[in-house]
């Protein structure tokens, strides 16, 4: 987990997204982050992860749903929610966070 912590411990917003392939909610996850990304530059930080590839992290930060969105900011998640997401709504959350 020290990797982890390196990871989210950053001055600008980080989006980490749970994902799985076989998840019909995911289904659109990869294009609608690819619209956050280009709306955004290098504003925020979004990290795409697999669930299914990382069931131990999943499994540390209680992931149940997919997807599940997590809002980190200097180390602290500050927001989190599961379920389909509007792109226009993770850029204006990314926004306001950043």
């Amino acid at each position: 987990m020290t990797k982890f912590g390196e990871l989210i411990d950053e001055q600008k917003p980080i989006l980490l997204t749970f994902f799985a392939d076989w998840s019909e909610d995911c289904e659109n996850i990869h294009d609608q982050l690819k619209d956050v990304s280009a709306a955004l530059g290098d504003k925020a930080k979004l990290i795409k992860i697999d669930a299914e590839k990382n069931k131990q992290l999943s499994e540390a930060l209680k992931v149940k749903n997919l997807p599940t969105f997590m809002l980190y900011r200097q180390g602290e998640m500050i927001w989190r929610q599961s379920g389909k997401l509007d792109a226009n709504d993770l850029i204006v959350l990314l926004e306001d966070n950043s």
